[in-house]
């Protein structure tokens, strides 16, 4: 008989139990493979993924220990591999009935494990340091928790003697606890199995070690200010398919026995007693890799789903699979083009050139990489940003209203030689440090370089200026491994905001030219921000970034021709007005300006465009190089 609804999301170790159990009988059944097989099938229903809840909008104490919950995060840092006990027998002390038992998808076991049975299994399984995914702006964690079905209630097992609210507000909800109905339990791991017959642990409450708020407890977010749980994610097969700083939707069973806690903390008394010899982790490492369950819930994992984008609105499944969303939204692209170029227009003052550009810039996407070069990345340099009335920031407040994810690093010299923008491994914690750079894919990175005061850049702030320099140039970042540097590769769109041309290479700078200079600045930019356009306005334009970042493109050989023979033509009049850079430039931003209008190959009239307003965008440029003389 098949689980209902209720059966597999609120208990699905009672399904995993019954594959195992029924594996008794035929062993070469792959119960492991059925059981991950069973819950993909259930969530491949078109509304099952809104019923599972969701650690990233339902605070932990609301969620049923050992329930099916999902989490949409990023890959922080990925641990050793563990052993545990896969297969364990247990022991009646009364009948003295041996019981075979499953020890997958578990952090802890039953009383009575005998220790010594020949039917122990040892299994190995990885564990990732999960965060949720930096910089994701408040209306796409608000779409995602407003689509979701899942019910509800207080937690049965504790309650954290802590703020009643770990990320939430809402302190309203009148639900009445239900019995404690956790049952006596015992360590898991292997390596910790001393004693098991001293192991009736009530788990009416959590202990002491719990208490510890969150802020005694640095959970590695790679930004600050960043609230919602960090989870370490037991991962039981495949995990060579995943890297560092992937993004997923992990689906796992949610484990917070307070018995992990109590577990660390006697492993921390154990361990001080120990010849520091023996002991192969230091205290420091025990504490990252053991937080508190009430802090760092563990999640075991079923089955992830990688996120190629986090925007709510658009399928998960691949474009191509949806062709009606697909065909429907492409006939729309061109005049959701001109309602946002207007939009952006009013936002930079009547620059509609300016305008044109930061929409090619907000479509970019790193495509393919030809040997280090990463093709298709777009960073823009807006300069002679206005410097008052905070204009950058409310620049940055309307970006934030259009892309899922983004971070506005102020350039001042106090956060350039404070801040840290490169992780580093803590070889005796045992971990990666996060750094502001450690970022999800397409997420915008708004460098304000407006604040950049005169003074001196100390050791830090070279070295942040330098990774900044690197990130733009090669789309990569260089995690500091102490005696080496390892080379991560990303996908992040940069904008820099200056008001002479940034200290910072680009790949494409236009000076800001206002045709509009309003009474008071402030008013203007206000008004912008909070009366945006209708909620489904800003919708259409979050839709269509994304779907255009996504678009597949190419250039017929014809057109290839056509192209290759301007240039030549060009070249002939003034070999000195344009350079084989100028030309790239040019190609990219045709690419661009033909996706900005939903068509997937160029055209001669975009060849044609692309080249126009890069006659503009330079015309200005070498205008404002004479105005200012000594610029660069």
């Amino acid at each position: 008989m098949m689980p209902s609804t209720h059966d597999w999301i609120n208990n699905p170790l009672g399904v995993v139990e019954g594959m195992f159990a029924s594996s008794q009988k035929d062993p070469n059944s792959g119960w492991e493979a059925k059981a991950v097989e069973f819950f993909k099938d259930q969530l491949k229903d078109k509304e099952a993924h809104t019923w599972v809840p969701s650690l990233n909008d339902v605070p932990l104490h609301y969620l049923k220990p050992n329930s099916l919950v999902k989490f949409r995060c990023l890959i922080q840092d990925m641990f050793d591999p563990e052993f545990y006990m896969g297969v364990y027998e247990t022991v009646d002390p009364s009948s003295k009935a041996k019981v075979l038992r499953c020890g997958k998808y578990k952090d802890v076991t039953e009383c009575g494990v005998d220790l010594n049975s020949r039917n122990t299994v040892t299994a190995e399984r990885q564990t990732f340091y999960c965060v949720p995914i930096p910089g994701e702006n408040p209306w796409v964690k608000e779409s995602y928790a407003g689509s979701s079905q899942a019910r509800v209630v207080p937690s049965t097992s504790y309650v954290p003697s802590r703020q009643k609210r770990s990320y939430e507000e809402d302190d309203d909800m009148d639900t009445q606890p239900q019995k404690q109905r956790e049952s006596h339990t015992g360590p898991q791991s292997p390596t910790e199995l001393h004693g098991n017959g001293d192991c009736k642990r009530q788990e009416t409450e959590a202990p002491s070690s719990q208490t510890t708020s969150a802020s005694h407890l640095d959970l590695n977010f790679p930004l600050p200010g960043e609230k919602g749980p960090s989870c370490l994610v037991k991962v039981y097969k495949d995990w060579d398919s995943f890297k560092l700083n992937d993004t997923l939707e992990v689906y796992g069973i949610l484990s917070v026995s307070p018995a992990l806690s109590a577990l660390a903390e006697e492993k921390d008394a154990s361990s001080s007693l120990l010849d520091p010899a023996e002991c192969m982790e230091t205290a420091e490492e025990q504490r990252v890799h053991s937080p508190p369950a009430s802090l760092v819930p563990r999640l075991h994992m079923l089955y992830a789903k990688p996120l190629p984008h986090n925007n709510p609105l658009l399928p998960s499944a691949a474009l191509g699979d949806n062709s009606a969303f697909f065909s429907s939204t492409l006939s729309e692209m061109a005049s959701v083009r001109t309602e946002l170029l207007t939009y952006l227009t009013h936002v930079l003052l009547g620059d509609a050139l300016a305008a044109e550009y930061l929409i090619l810039h907000l479509i970019s996407n790193v495509y393919a990489r030809r040997d280090v070069l990463p093709l298709g990345k777009f960073t823009l340099n807006l300069s002679g940003c206005p410097t008052v009335a905070s204009y950058t920031e409310r620049l940055y407040q309307i970006i934030q209203q259009l892309v899922p994810c983004s971070y506005h690093l102020s350039m001042s010299l106090q956060n350039m030689n404070r801040l840290r923008l490169v992780p580093k491994k803590d070889y005796v914690a045992n971990r990666l440090v996060s750094g502001a750079l450690q970022l999800a894919r397409n997420t915008s990175l708004f460098l304000d370089e407006t604040q950049l005061e005169q003074g001196q850049l100390d050791t830090t702030g070279v070295r942040n200026i330098t990774a900044l320099g690197n990130l733009i140039s090669w789309q990569k970042v260089d995690y500091d491994f102490n005696y080496h540097q390892m080379e991560f590769p990303c996908n992040i769109n940069v904008l820099i905001t200056s008001e002479g041309r940034s200290l910072l290479p680009s790949d494409c700078q236009v000076h800001l030219q206002p045709q509009v200079a309003p009474p008071n600045m402030e008013e203007y930019l206000s008004a912008i921000h909070t009366h945006p356009q209708s909620s489904s306005q800003l919708n259409k334009f979050r839709l269509y970034l994304s779907v255009a970042r996504t678009l597949e493109y190419s250039i017929a050989d014809e057109v290839t021709k056509a192209v290759e023979d301007d240039f030549v033509d060009m070249r002939k009049d003034d070999p000195q007005s344009i350079s084989a850079e100028d030309f790239h430039r040019m190609l990219v931003v045709a690419r661009l300006l033909s996706l900005s209008l939903g068509q997937t190959s160029l055209s001669r009239d975009g060849w044609m465009r692309a080249k126009h307003i890069e006659t503009l965008r330079r015309g200005r440029t070498e205008q404002q190089k004479c105005v200012n003389g000594n610029e660069p």
